[in-house]
C-alpha cells in the first residue's frame, strides 16, 4: 500500500473453532500486526497459536459466566461491538457472520467486511429460535429480534466494501441489504489436507459442530437404516441426543485434533455433508484429501462440489434422499486425482493474494477520494 495503514481486525467471537476462524487465521497472516477485537474470547476453545496474537475482548468477557454461557448476553452484542475504540485505525477488516460488521470506525477509515452470512437467525430462522424458548419469553424475544433486524440492516451500511464467501450469500445480501458485493470463496490448506494414508476405508464420515441447523440427525437416521459404518467427528449441544438415537454402526469421535481429522478424511469412503450452508469449508477439506462428497444439493455445496465428478448431491434434506445417494455412490467410481485437482483451486495462497489485492485497490481508491 502507498503508506503503512494502521490495521485492526474485528471478529464476532473467539470461543469456538470452525470455518470462520480458519479464514480469520488467513486475515491475521495478511495483517500479522493487527489487533483482533472480539465480543467474547475463551483461550481454551481456540488454537494455542492465538496466544501470540493481540486479542482485545469486549466488556461482555468480564461478565459472570460469559465464557460458557455467552449466548445469555445476546441482547448486549450490538452494544459490545459498537463499544470498540477503532478511532486510530486507517483500515478495519471485519470478519462477520452477524455482529462484527457493526463496528464503528473513524470517518476517514476504510472498512472492509468479509461476510460469511446475512444474520440468519433474524432473516431465516426466527421462528425456530422462538420455538426453542418458553411462551413467557417468546413475545419479548420476538420484539428483540425485530430490533436486531433493524440494527442489522442499518449496520450493513457501515462497511465501505463487502466481500462475501459465496454466490449464495451474495444473493442474500443484495436481497436483504440492497448492497453490491464481491465474491471470494474461503480457502482450504491444500498443503496440509492432502491424499495419503491407507486409502478409502469402510466408513463414511460426518464432520460438523453438532447443532440443530447442521442436520446431522439426517445422517444418523439414514445410517441407522443402512447399517453401513459412519463416523461423526465434532461436538456440540446435540451430541448426547444424537448418540442416544444412533445404532452401533455409528461412532462418535467427539472433538478431534487436526491430525486426527486429516487421517479421518484420508481414509473415509466419502464425506457426508447434510446442512444447508452458505459455503462450508468441510467439503473442500475432504476433496483436498482426494475423497468424494455426498452433499445436500443446495446453498454453498453447489459451489464446492461438482455433481458426479467430485461427489453426489441428494436433493431433499431427509434420510431417504441421503440413502438413495449413498446407494448410488456405492455403484459409482471417482478419481482421487480429479477431486484433489478441483480442491486446489481453493488453495489458501490464492485467497491471500486475491484478498490483499482487493483491499489494496479499494484502500487506494478510498484515499484518493478523500484528497
Amino acid at each position: 500500500m502507498g503508506h503503512n495503514p494502521k490495521v485492526a481486525i474485528v471478529h464476532d467471537y473467539l470461543n469456538q473453532y470452525g470455518g470462520a476462524e480458519r479464514v480469520l487465521e488467513l486475515l491475521h497472516q495478511i495483517y500479522p500486526g493487527a489487533p483482533v477485537y472480539t465480543i467474547v474470547h475463551d483461550p481454551a476453545k481456540v488454537p494455542a497459536a492465538y496466544r501470540g496474537w493481540e486479542i482485545r475482548s469486549s466488556f461482555i468477557n468480564r461478565l459472570p459466566g460469559s465464557r460458557d454461557h455467552y449466548e445469555k448476553y445476546f441482547f448486549l452484542y450490538p452494544r459490545a461491538v459498537e463499544s470498540f475504540d477503532l478511532s486510530r485505525f486507517d483500515l478495519v477488516i471485519s470478519s462477520s457472520s452477524a455482529w462484527a460488521k457493526g463496528a464503528v470506525t473513524s470517518k476517514d477509515a476504510f472498512h472492509v467486511c468479509y461476510l460469511y452470512s446475512a444474520m440468519r437467525f433474524v432473516w431465516d430462522w426466527k421462528e425456530n429460535v422462538l420455538r426453542e424458548h418458553g411462551p413467557l419469553i417468546r413475545p419479548v424475544l420476538s420484539r428483540f429480534l425485530d430490533a436486531v433486524k433493524k440494527w442489522d440492516i442499518r449496520t450493513a451500511r457501515n462497511p465501505d466494501l463487502i466481500i462475501v464467501d459465496s454466490q449464495e450469500v451474495q444473493g442474500r445480501v443484495k436481497r436483504y441489504y440492497g448492497r453490491e458485493t464481491l465474491v471470494l470463496n474461503p480457502a482450504v490448506d491444500t498443503e496440509y489436507f492432502r491424499p495419503g494414508g491407507k486409502g478409502p476405508g469402510d466408513y463414511y464420515l460426518v464432520v460438523a459442530r453438532l447443532k440443530p441447523y447442521k442436520r446431522v440427525d439426517v445422517a444418523v437416521e439414514a445410517f441407522n437404516k443402512t447399517g453401513r459404518q459412519l463416523i461423526i467427528a465434532g461436538d456440540g449441544p446435540e451430541y448426547k441426543a444424537l448418540q442416544k438415537a444412533a445404532n452401533d454402526n455409528i461412532t462418535f469421535a467427539g472433538k478431534v485434533s487436526d491430525s486426527q481429522l486429516l487421517e479421518l478424511y484420508q481414509n473415509c469412503r466419502a464425506l457426508v455433508f447434510t446442512p444447508l450452508e452458505d459455503f462450508g469449508i468441510v467439503p473442500l477439506e475432504a476433496q483436498a484429501c482426494g475423497r468424494p462428497v455426498i452433499a445436500f444439493g443446495k446453498g454453498g455445496a453447489l459451489e464446492t462440489v461438482i455433481d458426479r465428478r467430485t461427489g453426489l448431491f441428494f436433493h431433499r434434506q431427509d434420510p431417504e434422499s441421503l440413502l438413495e445417494a449413498v446407494e448410488e455412490f456405492e455403484g459409482s467410481e471417482f478419481s482421487s486425482a480429479v477431486i484433489r485437482e478441483h480442491a486446489v483451486r481453493f488453495d489458501k495462497k490464492i485467497f491471500i493474494d486475491k484478498f490483499r489485492a482487493i483491499v489494496e485497490q479499494g484502500y487506494q481508491k478510498h484515499r484518493g477520494g478523500q484528497q
